[in-house]
This record gives C-alpha cells, structure tokens and sequence, in this order.
C-alpha cells in the first residue's frame, strides 16, 4: 500500500504541476473568448472583468461578416491545401534520396539543407520580393503556392531521419520483383511513413493559414484574393478604430480548423516527432 500511495501521489503532483506550467499559456485563450462575448465598452471597463455580466453571442456573426469569412476562408484553404501536398511531395523525394541513394556531394547537400534552417527569413524577403515582381508574380497567389513545391528545410531533415529508421531490405525485395525507386517510394516507404507524412501536412498547412507577411506583401492591392489571415489582421487597422470584441470573435473562429486538425492527428503528429530520437544525423 505504502508504494501505491507514494505512486499516486507523484502521479497527482505531476499534473499539478502540468496545470501550472498550463495556466499562463491558457488564460490567453480565455481572455479571448471572454473578449468575443463582450460588448465593446465592456471590453474597455476599468477595471478588468475576466467573466462578462451578459454573453453577446451576436459578435461571433458580426465578426464573420465582417471579415467578409467565406470567400477569405475558401482561399485560405485552398493555398493551405495546395502547399501542404507540394511539402509532402518534395520533401519525400528529397527525404527518400538522402536516406536511401548513394551519389556524390550527398552529405554536402544534406548539411546545406540543416543550415538553411539557421538562415532568417525575414533576410530574404526583399530579394525573393524582387524575384517574384521581376516574373510578373505580384498580385497574385503564386509566391505563397510555388515555394511549397520547393520543400522546407526542416521537414526535409525531419524525412529524411524519419526514412532512415525503415530497413533498407524493404526495398531490396521491392527492387528484386522489379520495382523502381519511385514505386518503392510510393508504394512502400509512404504507407510505412504516416506518421511523418501527417507531420509534414499539419506543419505546412499552419505555415500557410498562419501567413500573414506573403499576402501582405503580393496581394494586399486585391482584396478578392486575400486570405483569412490577412482579413483578420485587417480588423485592428480599422479608421473608425478596432471592435475588440468581433476582432477577437473572428480570431477564435479563425484558429478553430488548426486546432480541429490537431486534435484528430495529434497521435500521428507525436509518433512522427518522436522518431527523430530513433536515429542520430549520419
């Protein structure tokens, strides 16, 4: 009884200690609801009250509206969709070629690759800008959609130790009944690899809903083509000045298909980070 005990209440100091380190990082998020369900003097009332004397469901459609959410919504998932399956595709490929084939200048380009994660974006963001006006690109959804085609650093690392924790004999049965490399990899190594493949999904599906600095930058002359970030973070720039209330309304409901995608892959999500502590850089 006395190791049961002891057990359980490690057990119980464990959460609570969860709980604690969770409350800063949560409160955030209930201030923001809180914020949503206000009117917009209670919002500014001194002082502060957490917990509103009369919930205004109404700011959640007042917010949508406008924010103008469904067309900003449609065009945020589209972008994030077609960027999530261009990061799923190259940085498979990439992955696959530095786990599995031998060729020269292959540790060269691996260790480019890891650097380039020590490069800050925001270093190349006049350039690249330069790049795209110079194409005729300006304007239009092409400078958010092409660099996902183009891999990620990160994820392409995390591929490629992913791929190297799968036994090479796979694909030496694969080759003796005739297979090519693409089979291997189409057939055997990406059903083998969910765990990375919903990792590299979730990752550059947030990357794309989350943007905010590429619309602004490309299509901030055209408002048809805006995306829900953009839209959203529009709200504070208001003449008339922000509505606290809808900004924040619009903000919860603009967070909701990250977190819904996270809930229902989140053990996928944990297992494919988790098998980088399988396998050291080689």
């Amino acid at each position: 009884m006395g190791k049961k005990r002891k057990q359980k209440i490690n057990l119980t100091a464990r959460y609570v200690l969860i709980l604690v380190f969770c409350i800063p990082m949560l409160f955030p998020l209930l201030w923001m609801l809180t914020t949503a369900l206000k009117d917009n003097a209670a919002v500014f009332k001194v002082p502060p009250q957490l917990i509103p004397s009369e919930f205004h469901w109404e700011n959640f459609t007042a917010g949508l509206a406008k924010v103008k959410f469904g067309r900003k919504f449609l065009n945020s998932l589209f972008i994030s969709v077609i960027v999530s399956i261009g990061q799923i595709c190259s940085c498979m490929s990439v992955g696959y070629a530095l786990a599995r084939l031998k060729f020269k200048g292959k540790k060269l380009w691996f260790y480019l690759i890891v650097g380039s994660m020590m490069i800050p974006g925001m270093v190349t963001v006049i350039p690249v800008f330069r790049l795209w006006a110079a194409l005729g690109a300006y304007g239009t959804w092409w400078p958010m959609i092409i660099p996902g085609f183009l891999g990620a650093p990160f994820q392409t690392f995390l591929a490629r130790q992913f791929m190297t924790t799968i036994p090479k004999s796979y694909d030496d049965a694969a080759r003796i009944d005739g297979a090519n490399r693409l089979q291997i990899l189409v057939h055997i190594i990406a059903p083998m690899s969910k765990p990375l493949i919903t990792v590299i999904a979730i990752q550059a599906f947030q990357g794309a809903w989350n943007d905010y600095l590429t619309p602004l930058l490309y299509v901030i002359s055209k408002p048809e083509k805006w995306t829900l970030a953009l839209g959203v973070g529009r709200m504070t720039s208001s003449t008339y000045g922000t509505q606290w209330n809808l900004f924040m309304a619009a903000d919860i409901m603009y967070m909701l298909p990250i977190l819904i995608i996270f809930f229902f892959c989140q053990n996928y999500f944990m297992e494919g980070l988790g098998s980088m502590n399988n396998s050291g850089v080689k």
